[in-house]
């Protein structure tokens, strides 16, 4: 058991996965280094982190994940090539808190720009929020038809219609995963199965990227097949 290099690329079958999932960042109270150019993470603060965390458990199966970096930029890109591949609402929301930290740094070194007036700049709808909108204009158009005797060729071009919005809807959902079947990433893995406190100990030894100020570790435990089968063998060698 010790630290790799992985390939990471998301399965196509993630249903039934039941474990304990705990991330640990420099954004969690108490436990990085806050200073007054923002919040800092190593990844030997961050291991040992985990390994209480698992100190006292029995026998358990374990993966941990760990994302590193020397640049904001580079913790930012990581953590978003990452959450392409395992779409979790925790990362999303790591990677909100590491730009919201940035924009405030950027606050306290610049002058704030003034406000422009009028409308805001315009932004495009999500399509999930469009496709929901059609969809219900449909519906709509659809009762206000058949509570006016709407003619049986009207109806039969509704139902046409919710026909064809409905294979649109599916061939975005299918085009999606495809996409997402298609990516992967490289991070640290640590993975193994026996009790809590001889994870613990190796966990700690040959610490990966000793010299990275930005780290994102996640400990997955549990039934965790489908995680482990998502991780490949890399060419790449360890880098400390």
């Amino acid at each position: 058991m010790k630290w790799q290099r992985k390939q990471f690329s998301l399965s196509g079958d993630l249903m039934g996965i039941r474990c304990s999932l705990l991330p640990v960042h420099p954004f969690i109270y108490g436990v990085g280094q806050n200073t007054a150019t923002g919040s800092y993470l190593s990844p030997t603060n961050a291991i040992n982190y985990i390994a209480n965390k698992i100190q006292g458990a029995g026998e358990v199966d374990i993966v941990v994940t760990m994302i590193c970096a020397r640049t904001h930029d580079e913790f930012i890109t990581a953590i978003q090539n990452f959450s392409g591949v395992l779409p979790l609402p925790v990362f999303s929301q790591v990677e909100r808190m590491a730009k919201t930290a940035e924009s405030l740094n950027i606050t306290k070194m610049q002058i704030p720009a003034k406000t422009l007036a009028g409308i805001p700049e315009p932004q495009t709808l999500s399509s999930n929020n469009s496709r929901a909108v059609v969809n219900a204009g449909l519906i709509e158009k659809a009762k206000s038809e058949a509570s006016s005797g709407a003619s049986v060729a009207g109806l039969l071009s509704s139902v046409k219609g919710f026909a064809e919005s409905r294979k649109n809807i599916l061939q975005g959902m299918a085009d999606s995963l495809a996409g997402l079947l298609g990516k992967s990433t490289t991070v640290w893995v640590f993975q193994g199965k026996c009790n809590g406190a001889e994870l613990a100990d190796k966990m700690k030894k040959e610490t990966p990227e000793q010299d990275a100020v930005y780290t994102l570790a996640t400990l997955f435990a549990g039934d965790i097949d489908a995680i482990k089968g998502m991780m490949h063998d890399t060419d790449t060698t360890q880098r400390k």
